[in-house]
């Protein structure tokens, strides 16, 4: 029996939940075999991406501050 004629029979044995885990992983496999197949210049800049966020993280918890303090001193003067 070949390889693929196991898996097709393993297949055929799983409930509804375990075919969808198994979809899940084939579509993650797949999706790994592309972005390994894409060249590096075609590939995203992580550092520079995550800098971006990390800023844009930094810019929403220094808006936020000023409110919770805000609201801090509220519930103080109470």
């Amino acid at each position: 029996m070949t390889l693929q004629q196991t898996i097709v029979r393993d297949l055929a044995t799983l409930d509804e939940a375990e075919l969808n885990h198994v979809a899940q992983y084939l579509s993650f496999l797949k999706f790994r075999e592309r972005t390994r197949r894409q060249p590096t210049s075609e590939q995203p800049d992580w550092e520079r991406l995550y800098q971006e966020a990390a800023n844009e993280d930094r810019e929403l918890a220094e808006a936020g501050i000023a409110d919770y303090s805000a609201s801090l001193a509220s519930e103080d003067a109470r």
